[in-house]
């Protein structure tokens, strides 16, 4: 995936790291109602929902245009067809995102939205679809690091701007400050430096379509980020339908399906 968008949130151990990721998009269609219920849905015959877009393997088209598809796009898809509707994508930039759920400009968000504390306070979640970790990624070769606490003194390649070179800090890494995944990544592979400290989806994504790069997991943190569908607080009902779509999705083997078309694994559980 060439972005995976997280928010640092305060941390008590060293060398761990809460996650939050996000993504998605308003629209200029507004829901029904106030806070959305099951019915709202039901009578319109469609769940309106917010993805970004260009968020890719989550939410994108491919080679810019084309169908909207990504692994958000077709849970959420999923998703409305257990509900019996129509699943309907409005697409926008993160950054307005929650403010158009507030709006009532669509029914959920489904782009890689992390639950926290506080934004469990302002919105309601669905059972996760996603569960992910931080990961230290090295060469298959490299068997100096092994944990987080093996990164002091050695070398990583992490964006200043990312908490990903919070967590490589604090575990005593020296930074090689490059733009991106990408850059960072290619740096391990040219033995130009030790390491690098991403996001465990952001490797499997590059892992799957890049099978021959040579590069291994040598660590992941305890921590756990959660992504889950998202709806004004008081959609209780369309919450619990969501809750038992999303269980019947898993109990049939279609999120493990949908997981390893994109990641190779299976990050629902």
């Amino acid at each position: 995936m060439n972005r995976r968008r997280f928010a640092l949130t305060s941390l008590l151990a060293a060398t761990a790291l809460a996650l939050s990721a996000c993504g998605g998009g308003a629209s200029s269609t507004p829901a029904t109602g106030g806070d959305t219920s099951l019915s709202d849905v039901k009578s319109k015959g469609e769940l309106v929902i917010a993805t970004e877009g260009t968020y890719k393997p989550f939410s994108f088209h491919e080679n810019g245009a084309g169908k909207l598809t990504g692994f958000d796009v077709e849970v959420a898809e999923a998703v409305a067809g257990k509900l019996g509707v129509k699943a309907t994508f409005q697409e926008t930039q993160w950054d307005s995102i929650f403010a158009g759920l507030e709006a009532k400009r669509f029914d959920v968000i489904a782009n890689q939205v992390s639950i926290n504390d506080e934004r469990k306070a302002k919105y309601d979640f669905s059972t996760p679809y996603t569960i992910s970790s931080g990961v230290i990624v090295t060469k298959q070769d490299n068997n100096d690091i092994k944990s987080f606490a093996d990164l002091k003194g050695k070398t990583t390649a992490q964006s200043l701007t990312s908490n990903w070179y919070t967590l490589a800090q604090k575990s005593g890494a020296n930074i090689q400050q490059v733009e991106g995944w990408a850059q960072g990544v290619s740096l391990v592979r040219q033995d130009r430096v030790d390491a690098i400290v991403n996001d465990k989806l952001t490797y499997l994504d590059y892992a799957k379509n890049t099978p021959d790069a040579g590069l291994k997991i040598a660590a992941e943190t305890t921590d756990k980020s959660e992504s889950a569908l998202t709806v004004r607080k008081g959609s209780t009902a369309l919450k619990d339908a969501m809750d038992s779509a999303l269980k019947d999705l898993a109990a049939d083997g279609t999120l493990t399906k949908i997981s390893e078309k994109y990641f190779g694994v299976d990050v629902t559980k």
